[in-house]
């Protein structure tokens, strides 16, 4: 699925399917986190209904007013306090699935907020 096309310099997602998901024009391939001056490939993450706070320790060393989860092909709720500790740290967080948590992420980039997408690959 093509999201949008882009002649930023901030990486924004263009688009999304089996074959991972496409920042500009390199398509990467298993989790990622990603924001408007980084991306991280290789997030060791499994499911996204285990996710905890600890996992998104790269994701918050961004400082970012927002994290968005995406859960991979489906949304999936990861455990119900996730959201109450992200909160104790003064970042709101986002759980939606996947191709949704891509075209949130670019609303949001340009829009310059500081937010960080945290994004399951598309098997999940």
């Amino acid at each position: 699925m093509l999201l949008s096309k882009e002649d930023s310099v901030a990486n924004v997602v263009s688009a999304w399917g089996p074959e991972g998901i496409r920042v500009g024009a390199q398509w990467l391939s298993g989790h990622i986190i990603i924001c408007a001056e980084t991306i991280i490939e290789e997030w060791a993450v499994d499911r996204p209904a285990d996710l905890r706070a600890e996992d998104l320790e790269r994701a918050i060393e961004l400082h970012p007013e927002i994290i968005l989860i995406g859960t991979g092909a489906r949304l999936v709720m990861p455990a119900s306090n996730l959201m109450q500790q992200l909160a104790a740290q003064r970042i709101g967080v986002e759980i939606m699935d996947t191709p949704a948590a891509c075209r949130t992420y670019n609303v949001l980039v340009h829009e310059h907020r500081r937010v960080v997408a945290a994004l399951f690959a598309p098997e999940n």
